[in-house]
């Protein structure tokens, strides 16, 4: 009986140790041959909505209104037409954040993903698949009448997306205003505690 018993230990320590070796084995090949998941501003893989990575906005997608609404409420509007997976389209979500930071408010900001534009012959005007030219990111922005003020491809400038939206809502030109400096949170919880 005591025979049995020990025959018997010892197939299973032989057989745990095959299986811890086979395992050791596999997880090795596991960590060698995978890829690092790094995120990467200056590469063109997938990360994530470049918005809430590279820009720390997540409030940007999905869009808050279509272009349509926008239009029909003759609100001034941006399209940024975008790819996740594009190095330019990663660096240009800082710039759309910043548009959003001083405009958000007043202006309505339509992020589109050029992979989600539906394939059709023809487009009407309040759909964004209109004004899309083939490249990213490209950016168009509309007055409130609906007129189209700067249609570009490639990293549009912030200053040049501002002087547009200064002159829709007849604001200063920045070489005669002042600067606008947003406070804190704890320069303004600082004030209130006082």
């Amino acid at each position: 009986m005591i025979q049995v018993r020990l025959q018997f230990l010892r197939r299973f320590i032989c057989r745990f140790r095959q299986f811890l070796l086979l395992f050791s084995i596999l997880f090795s090949l596991l960590v060698v041959f995978t890829q690092p998941a790094f995120a990467g501003i200056d590469d063109d893989r997938y990360d994530g909505n470049i918005f809430v990575v590279y820009a720390g906005n997540g409030s940007l997608v999905p869009p808050q209104a279509t272009l349509a609404q926008a239009l029909a409420e003759h609100k001034p509007a941006i399209l940024t037409f975008y790819v996740d997976d594009s190095s330019d389209c990663k660096k240009y979500a800082i710039v759309v954040s910043q548009v959003q930071a001083y405009y958000g408010k007043a202006v309505e900001i339509i992020p589109v993903d050029v992979d989600t534009i539906s394939q059709k012959k023809t487009y009407s005007p309040n759909e964004p698949g209109y004004y899309y030219t083939g490249g990213v990111p490209q950016v168009v922005a509309f007055n409130k009448a609906g007129d189209v003020i700067l249609n570009e491809k490639g990293q549009v400038p912030y200053e040049k997306i501002d002087d547009e939206f200064r002159r829709v809502f007849d604001l200063l030109p920045r070489t005669e205003s002042i600067e606008l400096k947003r406070r804190s949170f704890n320069e303004f919880s600082s004030e209130l505690a006082q």
